[in-house]
C-alpha cells in the first residue's frame, strides 16, 4: 500500500531542523548560526532530482547555510521564514503545478502537522514528535540529520523502479 502512494510522487517537500540537521542551532563566537548537513541525504535529494522529481524545502528558519545547501544540491524551490506551512504549501502547488495528492512532506515537529495533514504523503523521521509520528504514512528508522532524507529517498526511488538505473547510470 504504502509503495503505491510512494509511486505517485512528483514533489517531495523538506523541513529543516530536525529533518536536514539534528535539530540543533549552533552559534559561533560572531552570532552567525551555523549548520550540519548529512552528505548522504544530498545524494538521496540529488538521485531524487535525478529521476525527475520536484524536491523543495519549506522551513520556518531563515539561515545563509541553508540557501549554501540549496544552492550546492540544485534545490530552487525554498520557502524559509515560513510561519503558516499550509499556506506555504498551496503557493508551491500553484508554482509547480502539482497536486497535494502527488505530494509528500517529512517532518518532526508540531509546526509541520499542517501541512502533513494536506499532502498525499506524510512522513516523519525517527526521532520525530509522536503526534508527527501519528500522522505520517512512513516513518523512517534514521534521526533526523543522521540520514532519514536518504533513507526516504532509497524507498521512493526503489518503490518507482527507478533505483537499479540511477545506480548504473550515475554510479558505472
Amino acid at each position: 500500500m504504502i509503495d503505491t502512494r510512494l509511486k505517485q510522487i512528483s514533489l517531495i517537500l523538506l523541513d529543516v531542523d530536525g529533518v536536514l540537521t539534528t535539530g540543533q542551532v549552533i552559534y559561533n563566537d560572531a552570532g552567525q548560526e551555523t549548520k550540519v548537513f548529512n552528505v548522504r541525504d544530498g545524494l538521496g535529494i540529488r538521485m531524487l532530482m535525478e529521476a525527475g522529481l520536484q524536491v523543495g524545502i519549506v522551513t520556518g528558519r531563515r539561515s545563509m547555510a541553508l540557501v549554501h545547501r540549496c544552492r550546492n544540491l540544485g534545490i530552487h524551490l525554498l520557502k524559509d521564514g515560513v510561519r503558516d506551512k499550509a499556506a506555504a504549501l498551496e503557493s508551491i502547488l500553484k508554482e509547480t503545478g502539482v497536486t497535494a495528492a502527488h505530494t509528500a512532506f517529512v517532518g518532526d515537529d508540531l509546526p509541520d502537522l499542517p501541512i502533513m495533514r494536506r499532502v498525499g504523503v506524510p512522513m516523519a523521521v525517527g526521532d520525530a514528535h509522536d503526534q508527527v509520528k501519528q500522522v505520517a504514512v512512513l516513518t523512517t528508522r534514521a534521526r533526523g540529520g543522521c540520514g532519514a532524507v536518504r533513507e526516504i529517498s532509497e524507498r521512493i526511488l526503489k518503490a518507482r523502479g527507478d533505483w537499479e538505473m540511477l545506480i548504473h547510470r550515475l554510479f558505472p
